[in-house]
Formats: structure tokens, C-alpha cells, sequence
């Protein structure tokens, strides 16, 4: 679709997502469908080697110029850049949430680096930090909206709240992060318990994480095994059909215990209450057999986890982020403290714009 193609209104608002990454697709699109309920437009930018996930009634803007032309409100970025030079409030809105899965001293979800003007974020796991933040460096707004991908996690789990299974199914994904993945770790037990027991295995891959050895393993796995399924992508109503997830470390855990359902993980670097860790292969089996029970001690530590990471399930976080950038630009746009020039990170990330 082409720009000139969407609604023409004069008082429809444009906004731009800004895309460096796959993992933005299935963050940025219930943004976009908000966008769209309140009759505007909405249009993409793929970063160079950012693949093109994009369906036929969605716009692709190409260049700098186009951007320009186009004049967002608002750009929407779930990474941790964005183009300085582009029109529009700059809106951080993350890929995850803050679990510091690496155990840093500083978890690189707080650190600032000085791109945008509107943080958006999810609850008492983030909210009071930015804040703090905020006040601190004072070129910045933060608004407690909710992550925009929980409106999705939200409403699969409805869906899937009402449908029944036959037998269980093992959502399986993994990090990427050098030391952490597991995926390759998993291969062997997922083969052999898919052979012994009545199970249904989803297998994910991180869009990171690159190994064809590893796609080709579990991909042959799939095509012999009619209860395995190989994913290269995420899908939100697959994990939301799910019953239990095996993971290791990534952050993608705490948007499976968003859907209230446990999680066994591998080597966990943060374990603790709210998961089922085990450090040993062949304790998977035992593990998720105790999952899949649902064991209320565990069910009450999900609930705790989860609320304290995004404390807003009603489906409205899309609609809360736009409200905040009407407010923004109301109240506090041209009004803050200007934003540093970045001059050693642009020329590091290669910028132009």
C-alpha cells in the first residue's frame, strides 16, 4: 500500500513505527490496529537488515525523505535508537520488560542514551525508575501505559480461555544471548519426550539467534514428529494455546506468565519463585509434569510476578500510549530540556539521519 492511499482527512494523525529488528512486528501491530480505530494513518520503517514482514494493507515508507514528507506525530520504537532527524515525537515503547536476565550491576533496560523524547512504560518494575530518571536529566517524559504488546497477550488469552485441548501442549523458546540459549541444549530431551509422552511441542526461535545447524535439527524433527511444530516466529495465540513453557533466561518468560501459566526454565540467571528452574536435562520431564498441575503456591507467585511487570491487562495500553502523546505534544513538546547529541553513539550505529 502507498501512502497516498490512506485516509486523506485532514485531521487524520500520521505515526510511524520504526523497525530494527523482527521482533517489532508483533510489538508495533496492536499499536497500529489502535492507530487505525481512531481513523489515522500509520506507516513503517525498516532499519537496513531489517527483514520485511509487512502484509499487503500495511504502508512502507523507504528513505529519509519519505519519513519527512510523510510528517508522523509520532515515532514508535520497541529498540533502543531511533533516527534523531526524523519528524515527531520520539516514543520509546521496549521490546520487553526489565528482568536483567544477565544479572548486570546496571540493567541496560534503564540505561538512557539520550534518543527519545516520551517513555511509555509497563508498572512498579519500570515505572518508578524512569521517573526518577526523568526528573534526573529532565529532557524526557515517562507515562505509565502499559506495554503495547500485552493488548495482544491479553486478548489471546481470552480467546484461548474459552477453547479446550485434547492433550497438553509445551510452548519451548529460547534466548539468544552467548552462554544462555538453550535451544541447542533442548534438542535431545524435546526429541525424546516427544517420542515418549502425549504431548504437543511448539518450538520457537529468537530472531537473533542465528544457527542453521539448529533450524535444519528442529525443522527435520517437525517434519517426523506430528506432535512437534518448528516456529522461526513467535506467535502470541500459539503461546496463549499453550500450557507450559520450557525456557532458559529470556525475556520473553514474563510474557507467558502474562497469560497465567507456568514456566520451566533451564539454568535460569534470576530464578526464584515464580518459575520452576532446574539445572539438569533430564530434571525437564519432572518439571513440566509439576507445571502442568498447576501447583496454587506456584499460580499465586505468577500472579505476583506478573502484575508487578505490567500492571495493566484490560487491553487499553494501546489506546493509553496515544493518549500520551496527544498529551505530550499539548504540554511538554519544545518545553523540556534539550536531548544530548549522541555524536559517539551516531557514528558508532552509523547514522546519517
Amino acid at each position: 500500500m502507498k501512502p497516498n492511499e490512506q485516509n486523506t482527512s485532514a485531521q487524520a494523525k500520521r505515526y510511524l513505527m520504526f523497525c530494527e529488528l523482527a521482533y517489532a512486528f508483533p510489538i508495533l501491530r496492536p499499536l497500529q490496529d489502535a492507530i487505525r480505530k481512531r481513523g489515522d494513518e500509520c506507516a513503517w520503517f525498516l532499519v537496513d537488515g531489517c527483514p520485511n514482514m509487512l502484509n499487503e494493507d500495511e504502508v512502507l515508507l523507504h528513505s529519509a525523505e519519505d519519513v519527512k514528507a510523510y510528517n508522523p506525530v509520532a515515532v514508535f520504537a520497541p529498540g533502543n535508537w531511533i533516527y534523531p532527524s526524523f519528524p515527531g515525537v520520539k516514543v520509546q515503547v521496549f521490546h520487553g520488560y526489565p528482568i536483567n536476565k544477565r544479572a548486570d550491576k546496571v540493567d541496560d533496560h534503564f540505561r538512557m542514551r539520550g534518543w527519545f523524547d516520551m517513555y511509555c512504560t509497563s508498572g512498579p518494575s519500570s515505572t518508578p525508575e524512569f521517573n526518577r530518571l526523568a526528573e534526573k536529566l529532565k529532557y524526557f517524559k515517562v507515562y505509565e501505559t502499559g506495554w503495547c504488546k500485552a493488548d495482544s497477550l491479553a486478548n489471546a488469552k481470552a480467546k484461548a480461555n474459552a477453547n479446550t485441548k485434547a492433550k497438553p501442549t509445551i510452548f519451548v523458546a529460547s534466548t539468544f544471548s552467548k552462554n544462555i540459549s538453550s535451544l541447542h541444549v533442548f534438542f535431545p530431551i524435546i526429541k525424546q519426550l516427544a517420542e515418549e509422552m502425549d504431548w504437543n511441542w511448539i518450538v520457537t526461535k529468537h530472531p537473533k539467534l542465528h544457527d542453521e545447524h539448529l533450524e535444519t535439527l528442529y525443522a527435520d524433527l517437525a517434519a517426523t514428529h506430528e506432535n512437534v511444530r518448528f516456529s522461526p516466529q513467535t506467535d502470541v495465540d500459539e503461546m496463549a494455546h499453550s500450557d507450559v513453557m520450557l525456557c532458559d533466561s529470556s525475556s520473553i518468560i514474563v510474557e507467558y506468565l502474562l497469560l497465567d501459566k507456568p514456566v520451566v526454565t533451564y539454568r535460569n540467571t534470576r530464578p526464584d519463585s515464580h518459575l520452576i528452574n532446574i539445572y539438569n536435562i533430564e530434571d525437564i520431564r519432572g518439571a513440566i509434569e509439576k507445571a502442568l498441575t498447576r501447583p496454587d503456591e506456584l499460580m499465586q507467585a505468577i500472579r505476583a510476578f506478573a502484575s508487578y511487570h505490567e500492571a495493566h491487562m484490560d487491553g487499553q495500553n494501546c489506546e493509553r500510549i496515544l493518549d500520551s502523546v496527544d498529551d505530550f505534544v499539548a504540554n511538554y513538546k519544545g518545553r523540556l530540556k534539550r536531548k544530548p547529541l549522541n555524536l559517539i553513539r551516531r557514528i558508532k550505529l552509523g547514522i546519517r539521519h
